[in-house]
């Protein structure tokens, strides 16, 4: 089903029409949302398009697992670390995670950090 999701947000506070976002409280996440932009719900068959806030002190879970991530920083400052290599990032940035890589993505500033990151389904 294709369709349009139309943004409502502004700096440092994205939203998309018709998008919930997912306060998630996972072992090893802090301060951090998730909107599933494109993905079951659109019947996407090959891949899912996420966007992620992470407020200030917060990160992502440091893990790894078999799928790939493409990501582009938004908005704020963090870290990408990859394996055992940590990268500081800001808007426009984009990182590639190998499958089965370690990494964690984490909030360095005061301001939201935020980032799309897409992964095969």
């Amino acid at each position: 089903m294709s369709i349009v999701h139309k943004f409502t947000g502004k700096p440092n506070d994205f939203s998309w029409q018709g998008v919930d976002g997912e306060v998630l409280s996972d072992e090893g996440l802090e301060f951090i949302t998730k909107h599933v932009l494109i993905g079951p719900k659109e019947d996407a068959p090959n891949y899912i398009m996420r966007y992620f806030r992470v407020d200030a002190r917060g990160h992502s879970k440091l893990e790894r697992h078999p799928q790939e991530h493409e990501v582009i920083i938004l908005h704020g400052k963090g870290q990408a670390q990859i394996a055992d290599q940590i990268f500081d990032v800001e808007p426009f940035d984009v990182v590639f995670v190998s499958g089965g890589e370690l990494h964690q993505f984490k909030n360095t500033g005061s301001e939201p950090f935020g980032f799309i990151c897409i992964i095969p389904k």
